[in-house]
């Protein structure tokens, strides 16, 4: 009988086994359909899986499972926060009602489990939802200041001036001295 590589008295190194195979020189133990004793030091216990490696939600145990969609409630986000940068523009309005649709589809994801940032989402709502407000408190601003300055005058004068090109120029003059009166002094 050969002695495995070790020290002179037939004890195995570290990190070798013995000759019999098993742990203790016997044959390996076998519980069922596997089989103990024989794994070599820094083996893995599951076959193809690597150390540190987590599956995310709806993946098999070894494999790893998709990442999450975070991209709408980032895209949500940004477009709300650009709803608002571009709401004196009136550009805003539709930023931040594209803002509120995806980080609406972003937060039904994050609670489906397919996404992991559900507050992004929530955050691209309301800076997309400010965004729309913004616009809308302008526009109804705008509305307001140009009737309460002789707008509906200036309206029904180029109505009544039809195609005259002569006659518009002068309902625009008109309204113009009215606004100066009453705002510029």
């Amino acid at each position: 009988m050969s002695t495995p590589t070790g020290d002179q008295g037939g004890n195995p190194q570290y990190g070798q086994q013995p000759e019999g195979g098993g742990q203790y020189g016997g044959q390996p133990q076998q519980y069922g359909d596997q089989q103990y004793g024989n794994q070599q030091y820094g083996g893995q216990p599951y076959p193809n899986q690597q150390y540190g490696a987590q599956a995310y939600p709806g993946g098999a145990p070894g494999q790893p499972g998709a990442a999450p969609k975070n991209g709408l409630g980032i895209t949500a986000l940004v477009l709300g926060i650009l709803a608002i940068l571009t709401s004196f523009f009136l550009l805003g309005g539709l930023l931040g009602l594209i803002a509120i649709i995806l980080g609406a589809i972003g937060v039904n994801r994050a609670s489906k489990g397919l996404a992991t940032n559900k507050g992004v989402s929530i955050a691209g709502i309301v800076t997309g939802a400010l965004g729309v407000i913004i616009v809308i408190a302008l526009v109804i601003g705008g509305v307001s200041f140009f009737y309460s300055s002789g707008g509906g005058d200036l309206v029904s004068c180029l109505q009544q001036a039809g195609q005259d090109s002569s006659a518009q120029q002068q309902c625009q003059q008109e309204y113009q001295n009215q606004v100066q009166q009453q705002y510029g002094g």
